[in-house]
């Protein structure tokens, strides 16, 4: 396997060719979506939206994830000898570790302290997105794990070869991770908080699961919510007009602007996905007064729910608990979803029946000396990561007995 950065046809044994391309103008639609995971069209097997080529290439056409905000495609195309698209892996050339949710600047500081560069480096992930969801992506067809091996040992080759520092892939999946551990990447770990529908057929149901004290404070937490004439509407498909991206567009610049100081998103990003993904998208919106006040956009997979970014002009007690999270409860468990990934960090969503998930992510780190020093620390972090989660798990509200007594 050989890899050429400028889109020729090369190979070391005549199995397999690594292409490195800069856009994904590179692939047809039908290419990617030939991709498992890519699309709802690839019958039984789930559909992760942030990894469809719409999606990807959005980020790319708004000019979000361009060379200008330091996310330079460099997208791995995996072919056959006669040109067809085996795998891929949505790659970019970073110079900075904005916008990744899984931080590195200390190790980026302790190497150019020692006099190394670690900027450029590679980043194998969806940008803006600590979604976990499929980074190595194999043709539907083929055999994954075979075509997961190449790729993960083309990306560390691609490394190589462009000379940079690392090459990081994050919010990866189990299957993914086993590849790239095989390839002899370092794994990460981290800390989400997740629903998970037990085929619960309303959000009273799911209520009876937890100890009679937090039913009662989550019953409680909502009615204060949409007090002071507060109304929440789902909108999705048609709904998602250019009015309303701009009540929400209003709604994110004001989160982002206290949070970040620099949002990642334009508001044409928010006009291409409502033009292209309408179907794939919620958005659930605080309205008083016959104006919407606040708001949380929400993707649709096929098996989950992506909580993203939320925002408001108002402020008013348990607001953002309703709309980013018990809201999304009540569709998973209308539409049947099995889970809800309401987005990176965060304890408080313990307390409203979010349990605490494992995140994964894989470092391939060129020079010995910092690989030596991060797999040190890697391995110290994992196992607080472990004893956090074990203890928040112990600490949930669920009720320890199904039989425990409601008084």
């Amino acid at each position: 396997m050989d890899t050429r950065r400028d889109g020729t046809d090369t190979r070391a044994d005549g199995d397999f060719a690594i292409r490195v391309v800069d856009s994904m103008g590179a692939f047809t639609r039908a290419e990617w979506e030939s991709l498992a995971g890519t699309s709802r069209n690839n019958i039984g097997i789930p559909y992760n939206p942030f990894v469809s080529f719409d999606f990807l290439n959005i980020l790319e056409e708004s000019g979000c994830a361009v060379r200008r905000s330091g996310w330079l495609g460099q997208h791995l195309r995996l072919e056959a000898p006669d040109g067809t698209l085996l795998g891929a892996v949505p790659c970019y050339l970073k110079s900075h570790s904005q916008g990744e949710y899984v931080f590195d600047h200390g190790w980026a500081d302790a190497f150019e302290r020692a006099g190394g560069r670690y900027y450029p480096k590679l980043q194998a992930s969806v940008p803006f997105t600590p979604a976990t969801g499929p980074r190595l992506l194999a043709h539907r067809d083929a055999e994954p794990q075979s075509i997961r091996a190449a790729l993960a040992a083309g990306l560390k080759l691609a490394t190589d070869k462009l000379g940079v520092s690392s090459a990081h892939v994050t919010f990866a999946t189990q299957a993914d991770m086993a590849a790239l551990k095989g390839a002899g990447f370092l794994e990460r770990t981290d800390q989400q908080f997740h629903f998970f529908n037990e085929d619960f057929s309303s959000y009273d149901d799911f209520l009876a699961t937890l100890a009679s004290r937090k039913r009662k404070a989550l019953k409680k937490e909502r009615r204060e919510a949409l007090a002071h004439g507060i109304e929440i509407d789902w909108l999705t498909g048609s709904d998602l007009t250019e009015r309303v991206w701009d009540d929400f567009f209003a709604f994110y610049m004001d989160t982002g602007s206290r949070k970040w100081g620099r949002p990642y998103l334009n508001r044409t990003f928010f006009s291409l996905i409502g033009e292209r993904m309408r179907d794939d998208i919620l958005l659930v919106m605080a309205r008083r007064d016959g104006r919407h006040i606040a708001g949380a956009i929400n993707f649709i997979g096929s098996e989950t729910l992506y909580g993203r970014n939320w925002g408001c002009l108002e402020d008013h007690p348990f607001l953002h608990f309703e709309v980013c999270y018990h809201q999304a409860i009540d569709f998973a468990i209308a539409n049947k979803l099995k889970v809800v990934e309401a987005g990176a960090q965060g304890e408080h969503k313990l307390a409203r029946g979010y349990r605490p998930v494992t995140t994964h992510s894989a470092h391939y780190i060129a020079h010995p000396g910092l690989r030596n020093a991060v797999a040190d620390y890697l391995e110290r972090e994992r196992d607080e990561v472990e004893r956090i989660g074990e203890y928040l798990d112990e600490h949930g509200p669920f009720r320890k007995n199904l039989r425990e007594s409601d008084s």
